[in-house]
C-alpha cells in the first residue's frame, strides 16, 4: 500500500527548479498595470521529486494499461504501443500549425488520407476534423445542419431525440438553441417507431433533426432504422446519428446507406487512443453531400501533388465559421490512422465481431443470476439492472464498488436513465476469454454474498483501495478546486 501523497504544493518551494535558466536581459516595461506585484505561487520541485511524485500518482490509478476497463457505453479499449510511436515520429510531433504550408506537406497528407479512409468506411462524403471529442462532434453537426437550414430559409425550431440516446444529444441540440422532444422507447429497449412517425407526420412541421445513438445506449441495434430515415426525411428533417458506439458496427454496416446524413466517431474510443480521465480526444464529424458545404473549416483538399488547407468560405463553401483553431488534435488524428491501416477492413471487421462476441459471452455469463430488461442477443455492450438484488441490501453502487477490491474497474452504473439500479458492461473486443472468466467470478462472488445476507461486508468496499468510499454527492456539489496554505 502507497503511503498518502501529498499535492505539489505541499512539497514544493519557490526557490526551487529543475531547469536552470540563464539570466534574462534587461527589457522595456510593457505590461502596464497588469504587471505582477507578488510572486505567482507555483511549486517548484527537482527532477526527481516531481517524476516520484506522478508516478506514485499513476500507481493509484487504473488504466487500459493496467486492468480490464468494462466501462459501458465509452469502449475503453487497450491502445497498440505502435499507434504511440506513429504519434511520437518528430514530422508529427514538432510541428506546428503556424508554419507554411509546403513545411508540413506530410501532416496534411495524413489527415488526407485519414479523410478519405473515413469517409470509405461510414459511406459519407466529407470529414471535419476539427472537434475535440464527442460531444464538440455533436455540436458542430447539429451546427451545420442549422447552417443548412438557415442557407434554405428554414426556420424549425425542434429536435427529436429518443430516450436511449446518449445525454449529450439534447444538451447539445439546446445549447444549438432547439427545443427538445423526446421520444420513448418500446419495451424492447428500441426507438417507438409508432410515436417518432406520429411526431413526424401528424406534429408541427417544424422539426430539424432526429437525433439517434445506434447501437443504442441499452447496447442494442435499431432495426428500423432504415424506417426512422424515410419518416424524417420525409418530413424535411436531417438525421444525426451518435457515431459513439460505431466500434460495434466499423466494417460491417456505412451508416450513410443507412440513410444517416451525418454522425461524429470518437477516434479516439473506436480506432485507439488513451481516454481516460477526460482525455485526450477527437471527434470528426461525418457529412453527406447536402451538408458538406456548410461544415466547419479548415479542411484538406489535395491539388495535383499539393495538399492545402482550405480556411475561407470562397463560391462553392458556405461554413459556418471554425469550432477551434487548427485542425483538430492532430497526434489523435496520426493515431486513428496508425490503427486503421495496421488492421485493414478485415481487421476492423473483426473486431466489431470480437466487440460484439465479448459481450454477448458476458451476457449468457451473468445471465441466471442478473436481471436483463431488454432479453436477447445484444451488441457491443450489455444492460443488466439490480432487480435481482431486491430484498438484500446490495445495490447497483455496491456491486461496482465490490469489483474495485477484485482489481476492475466497475462497468457504468446508473446509466442509461431509462433502466433503475442500471449495469452497462462494455468489455471490448481486446479483452481475452480469460480476462472475461475472471470478470464473470468476481461478479457472481459478489452477488452470492449478497445472497447470503453479506451485505455489510458489501457495502463496505472497497476497503482495499487507495480510497476507500466517498461521499460522491457532496464531492460532486461542493468541489474543493483551489489549493489553500492553511500555513498562511
Amino acid at each position: 500500500m502507497i503511503a498518502e501523497e501529498p499535492l505539489l504544493f505541499e512539497i514544493g518551494s519557490d526557490d526551487k527548479t529543475a531547469v536552470d535558466f540563464p539570466p534574462q536581459p534587461d527589457a522595456e516595461e510593457c505590461l502596464g498595470s497588469c504587471r505582477r506585484t507578488k510572486k505567482i505561487g507555483l511549486p517548484g520541485l527537482s527532477e526527481p521529486e516531481a517524476m516520484r511524485h506522478y508516478t506514485r500518482l499513476s500507481q493509484m490509478n487504473i488504466s487500459v494499461d493496467s486492468a480490464f476497463y468494462p466501462l459501458g457505453s465509452c469502449t475503453m479499449k487497450y491502445n497498440p504501443r505502435l499507434n504511440e510511436k506513429m504519434a511520437a515520429l518528430s514530422g508529427f510531433s514538432e510541428i506546428h500549425p503556424f508554419q507554411p504550408q509546403n513545411t508540413v506537406q506530410g501532416a496534411l497528407e495524413a489527415i488526407y488520407i485519414l479523410n478519405e479512409l473515413l469517409a470509405e468506411l461510414t459511406g459519407m462524403k466529407a470529414v471535419a476534423f476539427s472537434p475535440a471529442a464527442g460531444a464538440h462532434g455533436e455540436l458542430c453537426g447539429m451546427m451545420t445542419i442549422r447552417a443548412a437550414l438557415t442557407h434554405r430559409g428554414d426556420a424549425r425550431e425542434v429536435v427529436l431525440v429518443p430516450e436511449s440516446a446518449h445525454g449529450t444529444n439534447p444538451a447539445t441540440a439546446a445549447m444549438c438553441g432547439y427545443r427538445i422532444e423526446t421520444i420513448p422507447v418500446n419495451a424492447e429497449g428500441l426507438v417507438d417507431i409508432a410515436a417518432l412517425q406520429k411526431r413526424l407526420v401528424h406534429g408541427e412541421k417544424n422539426v430539424a433533426a432526429f437525433m439517434l445513438t445506434n447501437p443504442n445506449t441499452c447496447g442494442l441495434f435499431e432495426r428500423d432504422i432504415l424506417k426512422m430515415a424515410d419518416m424524417v426525411h420525409e418530413a424535411g428533417a436531417f438525421f444525426y446519428m451518435d457515431g459513439a458506439n460505431f466500434n460495434a458496427i466499423m466494417g460491417h454496416v456505412k451508416p450513410a446507406d443507412l440513410g444517416v446524413d451525418a454522425m461524429h466517431i470518437n477516434v479516439h474510443k473506436t480506432f485507439s487512443t488513451p481516454h481516460g480521465g477526460g482525455g485526450p480526444g477527437a471527434g470528426p464529424v461525418v457529412f453527406n453531400a447536402e451538408l458538406a458545404p456548410f461544415m466547419p473549416l479548415p479542411w484538406v483538399e489535395k491539388d495535383g501533388d499539393t495538399y492545402r488547407l482550405i480556411e475561407a468560405n470562397d463560391g462553392s463553401v458556405h461554413s459556418f465559421g471554425r469550432m477551434r483553431a487548427f485542425n483538430g488534435q492532430f497526434a489523435v488524428l496520426i493515431r486513428a490512422l496508425a490503427y486503421i491501416l495496421a488492421m485493414g477492413l478485415p481487421g476492423l471487421r473483426q473486431a466489431a465481431e470480437d466487440a460484439v462476441l465479448n459481450a454477448n459471452y458476458v451476457r449468457v455469463k451473468l445471465q441466471d443470476i442478473l436481471h436483463l430488461p431488454y432479453p436477447g442477443t445484444c451488441m457491443h455492450e450489455v444492460l443488466f439492472d439490480d432487480s435481482s438484488l431486491e430484498g438484500t441490501g446490495v445495490t447497483t453502487l455496491d456491486i461496482a464498488k465490490n469489483l474495485i477490491d477484485a482489481g476492475f474497474h466497475p462497468m457504468t452504473i446508473y446509466f442509461p436513465l431509462i433502466v433503475h439500479g442500471a449495469m452497462l458492461i462494455e468489455p471490448t473486443e481486446t479483452e481475452s476469454k480469460r480476462t472475461l472468466d475472471e470478470f464473470v467470478a468476481a461478479v457472481r462472488s459478489i452477488v452470492a454474498k449478497a445472497k447470503e445476507g453479506k451485505a455489510e461486508e458489501l457495502t463496505a468496499a472497497p476497503v482495499n483501495a487507495f480510497r476507500r468510499r466517498l461521499d460522491e454527492t457532496t464531492a460532486a456539489r461542493n468541489p474543493v478546486l483551489v489549493y489553500k496554505d492553511e500555513t498562511q
